[in-house]
């Protein structure tokens, strides 16, 4: 960095690191200063819960809720042109447009597909018995299915009868693509990632009950290196018995199996157990299928989950607003399992536009009736991304796997990697989950002192900011200083300098005796390191 930097400490940095800016300064930033009107039915069951706590809800503003919208839509933060056009745009919809073009981009698919891929558990090494080329095309497979919303009944069935390669048929790799193949460790991966319950809290004959639907799942290996056909083998469960006709016969005629709800079931000897499995899952009266989802799309976008753990649905671990959960659950079902038609409800409600600014009491007890954004870190992949996008610059992202499937172009986006394996010691540091077990607590986004320290020292981010060909354009360009700052400003926090930020920069500039070029290397690293943009809010 250059000179200025320790001199910038007390004057500036700090301000930023703290979100920024103090007092008034803050709402006039972050904090629309009006309440909004209930006007979904969404608004109308949390606001309810307002009322009872005397909290008044206050929006956001509009430059907070564009960087909002991008990032838990596309994990990706909005361009400077971007920002200038939506803060001066003045139509009363245009919130509403934002959310309808983001659902139907390229960012979607690719940002849903790396939440998915956490989920199911997309990567080639161990624990996840995969190898490249499966793992790409699972995650193809996942990606198209989210870009053509593709319905989540249809989603989930797909996964949970499919037969063949696991290098050519994407969605065997569900069978794949978990630690145990035995039919207990089979249903309790279905378990969790289909009905959001962890057999850990269950009974042994709950599970083997549960278990029986799997025990035909056969693999066996090709002639190619690492391939494996996952099918439907009804004569797996006869290598343990004698071939004596009577004892097959006998298994046949008492073969039983038990659904979670507790309904006992003769498995037909002619069908694949798991085409039960799966009609009772996707069933519209069942318990689970529709409120893990619900459940997980309100927390990927408000922050935690009406029931929390997304992943721990039970009967002693209550939702907050279970009104809410049963209406979300009941559009859900009559939308035929819509994925963005659920995902939309959430964002166009008024409970997704409020600021993120609280400064009443318990506020523990607010955040569970959402009654404010929650400040959340970027997710590793998404912030080594808004690094690149604002600074112009490229990251190299490798995989321990020695294969030519692994080749990653220098431009890819990191919400787009196609295989958990691919990595960089950027995302390790900065929480990127190793994909074993599919649960949502897998990743981390709570900052520590070893990834602040990379982030305000490291060569790595130094190097971004002043050779990024975005930045240097700015800073090394023909802008009078003005118009520098406010760039620089729309480029990396997506709004407009304040007065008294603008007063501070000139202040420190005089003061230091830098010229334009340092001067705009201080400030940006300043506001890469601001909890403004290495958060969401």
């Amino acid at each position: 960095m250059s000179g200025g930097v320790t001199r910038l400490l007390p004057a500036f940095l700090v301000c930023f690191l703290t979100l920024g800016l103090r007092g008034d300064s803050v709402r006039d930033v972050f904090d629309a200063l009006w309440a909004p009107v209930p006007e979904t039915r969404i608004d109308k069951i949390v606001f309810r819960e307002f009322k009872k706590t005397g909290h008044t809800p206050r929006y956001c503003t509009d430059h907070v809720f564009l960087r909002r919208a991008c990032l838990d839509i596309t994990g990706t933060v909005p361009t400077a042109e971007e920002a200038r056009r939506f803060i001066a745009d003045k139509s009363f919809n245009k919130r509403i447009k934002l959310i309808d073009r983001l659902l139907q981009s390229d960012g979607y698919a690719d940002y849903f597909a790396m939440r998915w891929s956490d989920i199911l558990r997309v990567k080639a090494e161990f624990p996840v018995n995969l190898w490249p080329n499966a793992a790409q095309a699972y995650h193809y497979w996942i990606r198209t299915s989210l870009r053509d919303n593709k319905r989540y009944d249809r989603f989930v069935r797909e996964m949970l009868v499919s037969n063949g390669s696991n290098f050519r048929v994407g969605p065997v790799n569900f069978y794949r693509a978990m630690q145990s193949h035995t039919p207990d460790g089979i249903a309790s991966a279905v378990a969790l990632t289909f009905m959001g319950c962890r057999t850990s809290y269950w009974d042994a004959e709950k599970l083997e009950g549960m278990a029986a639907f799997f025990d035909e799942v056969g693999y066996k290996p090709t002639r190619e290196w690492k391939e494996e056909v996952v099918f439907w083998d009804p004569n797996k469960p006869f290598n343990t018995l004698t071939n004596a006709p009577a004892q097959m016969e006998e298994y046949r005629r008492k073969r039983e199996a038990v659904f979670p709800d507790g309904r006992k079931v003769t498995l037909p000897h002619d069908t694949d157990p798991r085409e039960l499995f799966a009609n009772w899952l996707i069933s519209d009266k069942n318990p689970w299928f529709a409120t893990i989802y619900v459940n997980r799309a309100w927390s990927w976008l408000m922050g935690r989950g009406i029931i929390d753990e997304v992943d721990d649905i039970r009967s002693d671990n209550k939702p907050s607003n279970m009104t809410l959960l049963k209406y979300l659950r009941q559009e859900f079902i009559s939308s035929g399992y819509d994925m963005k038609k659920i995902l939309r409800l959430i964002l166009t409600s008024r409970c997704y536009h409020l600021t993120s600014i609280y400064d009443g009491d318990e506020e523990m007890r607010m955040a569970t009736l959402f009654a404010f954004y929650p400040l959340r870190r970027l997710d590793a992949e998404v912030l080594i991304d808004a690094i690149n996008k604002v600074t112009g610059s490229t990251e190299l992202y490798t995989s321990a796997i020695p294969e030519p499937f692994t080749f990653v172009p220098a431009n890819k986006p990191a919400v787009a990697l196609p295989d958990g394996s691919i990595t960089s010691s950027f995302l390790e540091m900065f929480g990127k989950p190793a994909r074993a077990t599919g649960m949502d607590n897998e990743r981390v986004n709570k900052i520590s002192d070893t990834q602040k320290r990379h982030l305000l020292n490291s060569s790595h981010i130094r190097n971004k900011i002043e050779r990024g060909e975005n930045l240097s354009r700015i800073i090394n360009g023909k802008l009078k200083r003005q118009l520098m700052i406010e760039e620089l400003y729309l480029t990396i926090l997506a709004r407009y300098p304040t007065t008294e930020e603008c007063a501070w920069i000139n202040s420190y500039i005089a003061e230091s005796k830098l010229s334009d070029r340092n001067a705009g290397i201080d400030v940006a690293w300043a506001l890469v390191n601001s909890d403004e943009f290495v958060y969401k809010h």
